[in-house]
């Protein structure tokens, strides 16, 4: 029983990771009805980021304080990530909107390229690591010779993707924008007839979920400690199939279906083979997809005539 807990614990932390990046991809869907199909290696640089941004602070500056340091790189992240991502959007993707629906899906393939290749020429094709951000760790339980853990850093993932989850939904529900967003998403046309600024909320809509790979990136850096530019694709692959899971359109639904994901990843790589343990995540997706086409949470497709 105490080594299933564990197991919980570590699934959710992954699980919150994923959602955090799976949210990016279903408020862009939400809007534009695109797949930002380079939201993952957007993950995979906000991640290079953080780790150049923390070695400065750290071995240049002599910043000793762990939370000052996590602080100041989760701030830099997202600044540099959301600004990537607004250029993306102005150059990959608005000259694109009004032409066929494939094209826009090639643009972000070819932007998941750039982005993979642009890191690898420049950092380096070899794993990036850095020295523990935070340690230490709360036991739990530590019944029959097997302790329960919650680590330091595993905490603050989670509190960090809570804390955003309910900033975004206030975002999304209170403000200007927000409803800037959910009148876009009903119809655009529309919405510019009433004075919706669609630009500048779709550039927004980027920007902010540029902001939250950027803390998925600087968590995922912190709980492995290493980095990879090729780790932009399979989290993003997950990410997305947790954003379908959920589904896509709906911001509830991608944070559970990022821990779903994460919960079918760890509890089978922990008590399965370890090398199907992708396979047995896009299994569960593709099971959902034939009993509940919508995912979870989603809403059915209504045709607008």
């Amino acid at each position: 029983m105490e080594y299933f807990v564990q197991q919980l614990i570590n699934g959710v932390t992954l699980g919150s990771i994923y959602g955090l990046i799976a949210i990016g991809y279903t408020v862009v869907f939400g809007i534009i009805g695109m797949v930002n199909f380079a939201h993952g290696d957007v993950f995979m640089t906000s991640a290079f980021i953080a780790l150049i941004a923390f070695l400065i602070l750290t071995t240049w500056l002599g910043i000793g304080s762990v939370a000052l340091a996590l602080f100041v790189v989760l701030i830099v992240a997202m600044l540099f990530t959301s600004l990537i991502n607004w250029a993306i959007e102005r150059i990959a993707y608005r000259p694109l909107r009004g032409s066929f629906r494939l094209a826009p899906l090639i643009s972000a393939i070819g932007m998941s390229i750039f982005l993979s290749n642009f890191v690898q020429v420049t950092q380096g094709p070899r794993n990036k690591s850095i020295p523990p951000m935070v340690q230490g760790e709360f036991v739990l339980s530590n019944r029959h010779d097997f302790p329960v853990t919650l680590s330091y850093k595993q905490l603050i993932i989670w509190g960090i993707t809570a804390v955003l989850l309910l900033a975004f939904w206030y975002l999304v529900a209170k403000t200007r924008l927000g409803r800037a967003q959910r009148a876009c998403e009903q119809d655009q046309k529309m919405a510019a007839l009433v004075g919706v600024d669609i630009d500048r909320t779709i550039s927004m809509t980027f920007v902010i979920a540029a902001a939250l790979a950027a803390v998925a990136g600087t968590m995922y850096l912190m709980y492995y400690g290493v980095v990879n530019f090729a780790d932009g694709f399979v989290p993003g692959i997950k990410a997305f199939t947790a954003a379908v899971l959920g589904g896509i359109g709906s911001l509830p639904g991608a944070v559970v279906g990022g821990i779903l994901i994460g919960l079918i990843e760890t509890l089978w790589s922990a008590y399965f083979s370890i090398d199907y343990k992708d396979v047995a995540a896009f299994s569960v997706l593709a099971i959902t997809l034939i009993f509940l086409p919508q995912g979870l949470f989603g809403r059915p497709d209504v045709e607008k005539v």
